[in-house]
């Protein structure tokens, strides 16, 4: 049936002391080895769901699964805890800030304010992948990304570069310019050289949800429940890429909010986010600025949902080591401190 027919999605969180307590009583489970404990589970076995039960009482078939939630998630090549990721887009067409970037100097400009504002991890990305976007050639993308990776790595070498590309050309050349990570939308399908060709470097790799491509991906938003199978779907293309020779500690998951789901299935995604538990992967969030966030605020400008952004965002923090992936890097650090001075510490 599949490592991924069956699932436990953690319930009844618990934060500081009260985590603390119920660990060491035996009522709260560590949620993926970090500061978040959760007290309840739900079993799901294809298409059945249990109701809610402590985590003492999960049956003695299901300890393996309910492991997958406990276990540390790897740093997978970036640095560790919880990290803003600052988008920096060298397009002219992305949906909130194209053409804002596409300059070497005032791409290098903005990469060096974020990491000012206290981003440790920067995306780079030359293709625009919101829905209808045009397609241009991995050399067209190439032209874009290369000097600003060159030109970061000199004004902010601290600062570990990933590049959001889905083509191997672009991959293999920004690690020769010192990329950390690679961040694909299509989760390593789009082109077929870039699964053998990541087995042979050590970066960090994002594997993204999405079905068909950003011109089709429309019509197949089609789902009984989209959060399990946007999990199981993920849990595929985490095996096709251990197949390949590519080490788990190595992958990050992205559930791929607003690619091939409807406002009604993000929120509901979002809702359920911690189901990504059971991959057992470090988890990158990216939602900034996007449609569902004005579905959800009435806010039509995405310029304008900084705000939203930020809240939906923290929804990722009881997830280990997540990555939060934004354009507005100075807001969301201060969310996330706010965040983990409430919540993130030990007693």
């Amino acid at each position: 049936m599949g490592r991924w027919h069956r699932l436990a999605e953690p319930m009844g969180l618990l934060y500081g002391d009260a985590a603390v307590a119920a660990v060491r009583q035996g009522m709260a489970l560590w949620l993926m080895g970090g500061a978040v404990a959760f007290s309840c589970v739900r079993l799901i076995e294809g298409a059945q769901v249990s109701a809610p039960l402590p985590v003492g009482d999960v049956p003695a078939d299901w300890q393996s699964v309910l492991g997958r939630l406990v276990a540390p998630v790897p740093d997978a090549g970036l640095p560790a805890g919880a990290q803003v990721m600052g988008i920096l887009n060298t397009t002219p067409d992305s949906f909130s800030d194209g053409g804002q970037h596409d300059t070497r100097e005032a791409a290098v400009r903005a990469g060096r304010a974020m990491a000012e504002a206290g981003c440790r991890v920067l995306d780079i990305g030359g293709e625009s992948t919101r829905p209808g976007s045009v397609v241009i050639t991995p050399a067209q993308e190439w032209e874009r990304v290369g000097p600003v990776i060159k030109g970061l790595r000199q004004e902010v070498p601290q600062v570990a570069l990933s590049v959001d590309t889905r083509n191997s050309l672009v991959m293999e050349r920004a690690l020769e310019a010192g990329a950390a990570v690679i961040n694909d939308v299509t989760a390593l399908q789009h082109d077929a050289r870039a699964l053998s060709l990541l087995a042979e470097h050590d970066c960090g790799i994002v594997l993204m949800h999405m079905r068909g491509t950003p011109q089709t991906m429309e019509q197949y938003a089609v789902y009984s429940d989209v959060a399990c199978e946007v999990v199981r779907e993920l849990g595929a293309r985490v095996e096709a890429a251990e197949a390949a020779g590519i080490a788990r500690k190595r992958l990050m998951v992205d559930p791929g909010f607003g690619f091939a789901k409807t406002a009604a299935q993000n929120v509901e995604l979002l809702r359920r986010c911690l189901l990504l538990a059971n991959l057992g992967c470090r988890v990158v969030f990216a939602l900034s600025r996007k449609r569902m966030i004005g579905d959800m605020t009435g806010e039509a400008t995405p310029a304008a949902r900084d705000a939203g952004t930020q809240a939906a965002s923290l929804q990722a923090m009881p997830l280990g080591q997540p990555v939060l992936r934004v354009h507005d890097v100075p807001g969301m650090v201060q969310a996330l401190r706010v965040w983990q001075a409430l919540y993130a510490a030990k007693a």
